[in-house]
């Protein structure tokens, strides 16, 4: 099988993290005077280190859906409501947060809280972060979680009503999303002066994000590190360290090293291929959780081939997902049949997927005028479980006839250059963080939601606009299940992408962790994560 792989990157190796494995495959640990230093520091029983894959996009709970970015965000703001890791919606900026009408709803503020910067949450300061997200001249890139929401009405201090353009099932669990976190005042009004003054929407935020959450920020630097410090007027349970850094070390071996030296205490998106060497040392273990994500293959659907349906179908005929679970995943998934994980609500459990069939591919393909095959580009980002992911896939597909090209690039230039659309085919993943449908498919597959918002294949089915737009208007349950069931189906007959696996969650950790988990939209919850250090 050939094996043509182009690697680009944008961001700087961190050397310094830790050594390159060497011919054998293991990782040395760091021989210089900075990372012993660093290892020192980060035994520190209140300093919390965590290595991250890739850098934030951006620190404007507003602007930046991507997992390093939503993580960070994670610790410096607070959301109205939230779920926990079972899914489960509690309270949280919010004493309450009821439906008094069909398309009215209203939020009851817990009194007390502070921003940062001293700020105060009010009414006032809830109805500023809706307005600013649905201005059009900011034009968020979260603006879709709530643009049903036609008025927002401070009743007093503590009180907001929020008024939806029709009857709106999930909204509360879109104010769970991180898109739902509350900025304060002051960074909010000096973020729209500079706007004024020619600047981009989220430039002041970006560099000064002020939350109410249990870390504030303290400084950034760009493919390196962001470091926070503990709130100590944090208004819940939290936070179990003085200080909490996330680095970036885009190398899955070398966030291992990291892991084993103690540099970092936890270290994200670990390798599948790396669960036994990391349970094997007594000073680390695995943190493995259900997920509510999906790894997928994915196409441009509005360049040729693969605007042809049958194509699609054809490619999806080639793909045999248990043999991309057990050598790229190491067996840390389940199949996905369709788009939506189980913990999801919503997730058809009774879907016709299309069968792995390579022979019947062949003929599909010699039907759509494909009877020689043709060649294409995968992209890929750079983990060691997407590669393994796409090489897998180009053997699967050069048994079709299929010549595929991998191009791999860093995460962060892999999901910009994806949702500018200059992909052909390409490996993606999406959290259903809010735990429900309609956070799952509108912004993966309804044509309004074309670019970074989650729509990477540019994929329109009017079809399914209508079925995901009847989805959100819903009140009664059942009807609900059977609008996305239905959604769900056409998805999967028209093959706009090939849902291959829904992961287990994986994180190294130090074996003195406590307090840490991953939520089924695979963020980490670091509120009160501590060490117990003898």
């Amino acid at each position: 099988m050939k094996k043509r792989i182009t690697v680009l990157s944008l961001l700087p190796l961190l050397a310094a993290c830790a050594a390159e494995p060497d011919n054998s495959g293991e990782t040395e640990a760091p021989q210089n005077n900075e990372e012993n230093n660093n290892a020192e520091e980060a035994a520190d029983p209140d300093a919390l280190n965590v290595a991250m894959q890739a850098d934030v996009n951006s620190l404007d709970p507003h602007f930046g859906n991507d997992h390093p970015s939503l993580n960070v965000k994670r610790t410096i703001f607070d959301t109205l409501v939230k779920t926990d890791e079972n899914l489960d919606l509690s309270m949280s900026l919010a004493e309450s947060f009821e439906q008094v009408e069909p398309e009215v709803w209203e939020i009851q503020l817990k009194e007390g809280i502070q921003f940062h910067d001293g700020n105060e949450l009010t009414a006032d300061v809830v109805k500023m972060n809706v307005d600013r997200m649905l201005n059009p001249d900011v034009a968020s890139t979260m603006a879709f979680m709530f643009d049903m929401i036609t008025d927002v009405e401070v009743v007093d201090n503590y009180t907001v009503r929020l008024t939806t353009e029709y009857p709106f099932a999930p909204l509360r669990q879109h104010f769970a999303h991180p898109a739902g976190q509350m900025v304060s005042p002051d960074v909010l009004q000096e973020d729209l002066a500079a706007m004024e003054n020619g600047e981009q929407p989220g430039s002041v935020i970006n560099e000064n994000p002020v939350g109410t959450g249990p870390y504030q920020f303290v400084s950034q630097e760009p493919g390196e590190r962001i470091e926070l410090e503990a709130n100590p007027d944090y208004f819940a349970d939290g936070p179990g360290a003085e200080t909490l850094t996330f680095t970036i070390v885009p190398e899955d071996l070398t966030r291992v090293g990291e892991l084993e030296t103690e540099s970092s205490q936890i270290i994200g998106h670990l390798n599948p291929d790396d669960i036994e060497r990391v349970e094997e040392n007594e000073e680390t273990d695995v943190a493995r959780y259900d997920s509510a994500s999906l790894a997928y293959f994915g196409f441009n659907t509005e360049k040729a081939p693969f605007d042809d349906p049958d194509v699609r179908r054809a490619v999806a005929m080639a793909v045999n997902k248990e043999e991309i679970v057990e050598g790229a995943a190491a067996g840390a998934a389940i199949p996905a049949e369709g788009p939506l994980a189980p913990p999801v609500f919503g997730s058809a459990e009774e879907l016709d997927p299309i069968p792995y069939d390579p022979e019947g591919a062949q003929e599909l393909l010699q039907e759509a005028g494909y009877e020689d095959g043709f060649s294409v580009e995968l992209w890929s980002d750079d983990s060691r479980t997407r590669l393994d992911t796409a090489e897998l896939l180009q053997g699967q597909l050069s048994a079709v006839g299929i010549d595929v090209d991998i191009e791999s690039m860093e995460a962060g230039v892999h999901r910009e250059r994806v949702s500018e659309g200059e992909h052909e085919m390409f490996l993606g993943s999406w959290g259903t963080v809010t735990g429900d449908a309609d956070y799952g498919l509108y912004p993966v597959f309804h044509s309004d939601s074309f670019g970074m918002t989650g729509n990477r294949t540019f994929f329109a089915n009017d079809e399914v606009d209508q079925l995901l737009e009847a989805g959100r208007r819903e009140m009664d349950e059942a009807a609900r299940l059977e609008l996305y069931e239905e959604a769900q189906q056409i998805i999967v007959d028209e093959a706009p992408l090939v849902p291959l696996y829904h992961t287990e969650h994986l994180a190294g950790l130090r074996s003195d962790l406590q307090n840490f988990y991953i939520h089924p939209s695979s963020l980490y919850e670091l509120t009160e994560t501590t060490r117990t250090m003898d």
